[in-house]
């Protein structure tokens, strides 16, 4: 996959090294001098394009029209903006991601800019410790679907409803899934007919709607306070 990075400060890089390491084909355009010299410390050179990332020509040059993905991630929220907006309108790239600096201007992170999906740092601060808040025991490890999915993580208590019971026999919420389980260190592929005990870390898929039924049911708050 193609992957073009606008901007090159400590999230554009570690978001290169990343995606790097996971295979992609990726670019990464920067302008600042004091920035491009310490990307080339880090990243292979022939990644880098040196250019403002605002500049369609820049944009072009570095590949654009063969990206699948741009992430508009410069400290600049207007800059991210017109990247964005270029890179839809005029490049056609079929998935964008915006960088929200500034908290106020989260509200321009849409669609109308061409923007997919708005990192917004202090939401999603604020969403982790409401998860840690709300969810006890229950370890978020991904979200999907823009957040209506979750994977979520429980090492299943003494206590928890579901041991000894067959998987098909369970009242697991409509949308939710049991994806693995984790039993002594070794994955089992989750069954109809298998049981559960205590100790197994249980992976599921579930929407955002029913996690705290999942949540009961896991055992990791008591039960009837959904």
């Amino acid at each position: 996959m193609r992957v073009m990075i606008a901007g090159g400060g400590r999230t554009g890089s570690h978001l290169a090294e990343l995606l790097l390491a996971q295979g992609h084909d990726v670019r990464l355009v920067e302008n600042r001098p004091a920035t491009i010299a310490n990307l080339h410390r880090e990243l292979p050179t022939e990644i880098i394009v040196e250019g403002d990332p605002t500049d369609p020509n820049v944009l072009e040059q570095a590949g654009i029209r063969e990206a699948h993905v741009l992430a508009a991630v410069t400290p600049d929220d207007a800059d991210n903006l017109v990247i964005a907006a270029l890179g839809r309108i005029q490049f056609g790239v079929r998935r964008i991601i915006g960088r929200v600096n500034n908290p106020r201007n989260a509200w321009l992170f849409n669609q109308d800019f061409g923007i997919d999906v708005a990192l917004n740092q202090a939401d999603v601060m604020a969403k982790l410790i409401e998860e840690e808040m709300s969810l006890g025991d229950m370890m978020m490890l991904l979200k999907l679907r823009r957040g209506e999915y979750s994977i979520v993580e429980e090492k299943l208590p003494p206590q928890s409803p579901m041991l000894s019971v067959p998987l098909k026999d369970l009242p697991l919420p409509n949308e939710c899934v049991i994806a693995a389980i984790i039993r002594k260190g070794k994955m089992l592929i989750p069954r109809g007919t298998m049981t559960f005990e205590e100790g197994d870390e249980v992976l599921a898929v579930v929407h955002n709607d029913s996690l705290n039924v999942l949540k009961a049911l896991f055992g990791s708050m008591p039960r009837g306070r959904e």
